[in-house]
């Protein structure tokens, strides 16, 4: 009895043991687009704890060009990786990530940004974990509504800075989803302006939104929204620029990065009065977490997970990442 209770031991130590020695030879590359921006930072920060929980190894690449994401595919295919999440630079590149990934044997996930083929359409058989774009634009829209309304604004006298990137769906989702709820309560078509920004960072919306203020001086008070948190601070930072007060101005941006944070913890409340938060714990460690039993258990992920927001105000912010697990 002893010898078989020892044999039974035995042979679920070796299971064990074989299957750690499984997940150390899974390879999981994780390739981003603007590696040096907050919300890929976390996605990578969140994708490690997985890659620590699970004992696999996550290769980190930044891609920021349609030439960088092919040599970043055959870099993994080269290390004898056996999977990839991705958000690509350009999700027009979708064909040719999924040939390259075919070619280097590779399983690949997309995120945050969606894949499209040469019809315009997402490629529904890679698999996704997106933001549901509209609603998180509505949720903007609807905060800048509430806020116009608590400081008494007519909202037909009120300017709306659209800080756009129509190069991006995502972006074009979100910004349209925000004014589909402006226009719905009193905003005139006519008072929302395209400020079409280069670069989807701070500087390339200020210089978008300063056209825009310099064409209409005549306007009081404005709101601002777009992409992303630095969409919104860089309209609020070109309000600034022209001396238009901070009680003049609300922008609302979406991400929750540490810039909105930061400017939260300002002393003195400025024009950007929220973000909607969402949280790059999912997109980092579940995706990760999805491909590693892809990868290890032969259980491929859901073909579209969508993921939604929260509003986090100067007064909440802190409460709000706690809530989403980012605090």
């Amino acid at each position: 009895m002893r010898l078989f209770k020892a044999a039974i031991l035995a042979g679920a130590v070796a299971v064990i043991a074989a299957s750690s020695a499984f997940a150390a030879d899974v390879k999981i590359g994780f390739v981003v687009k603007q590696p040096e921006e907050p919300w890929f930072q976390d996605e990578w920060k969140f994708a490690e704890v997985a890659a620590k929980e699970k004992g696999f190894q996550l290769v980190k690449i930044g891609a920021e060009d349609g030439e960088k994401v092919q040599s970043a595919i055959d870099n993994l295919g080269a290390q004898g990786a056996q999977g990839f999440i991705i958000c690509t630079p350009d999700v027009k590149l979708g064909p040719g990530i999924v040939a390259k990934s075919a070619a280097n044997n590779l399983k690949v996930m997309t995120v945050d940004d969606r894949l499209v083929g040469a019809d315009g359409k997402p490629l529904e058989a890679v698999p996704h974990m997106g933001i549901s774009a509209t609603k998180i634009g509505e949720a903007v829209g609807q905060a800048i509504v509430d806020e116009v309304k608590k400081r008494g604004w007519d909202p037909k006298t009120v300017g709306a800075i659209r800080v756009s990137y129509d190069q991006l769906p995502t972006a074009v989702d979100r910004v349209e989803g925000a004014i589909s709820v402006l226009k719905a309560n009193g905003f005139p078509a006519a008072n929302i302006f395209d400020a079409p920004q280069a670069k989807t960072d701070t500087e390339a919306a200020l210089n978008a939104a300063t056209t825009v203020l310099n064409k209409h001086a005549e306007i009081k008070n404005w709101v601002a929204f777009g992409l992303n948190d630095e969409a919104a601070l860089g309209a609020v930072r070109a309000t600034e620029s022209v001396g238009i007060a901070p009680e003049n101005v609300v922008a609302v941006g979406i991400g929750g990065a540490e810039s909105a944070i930061n400017e939260f913890k300002k002393p003195k409340a400025t024009g950007f009065v929220g973000t909607v938060i969402i949280s790059p714990k999912r997109h980092g460690y579940e995706t990760a977490i999805n491909m590693y039993d892809w990868v290890a258990n032969g259980k491929q992920p859901e073909k579209l997970i969508l993921t939604a927001g929260q509003l986090a105000l100067r007064s909440n912010y802190a409460e709000v990442r706690k809530q989403l697990g980012i605090e």
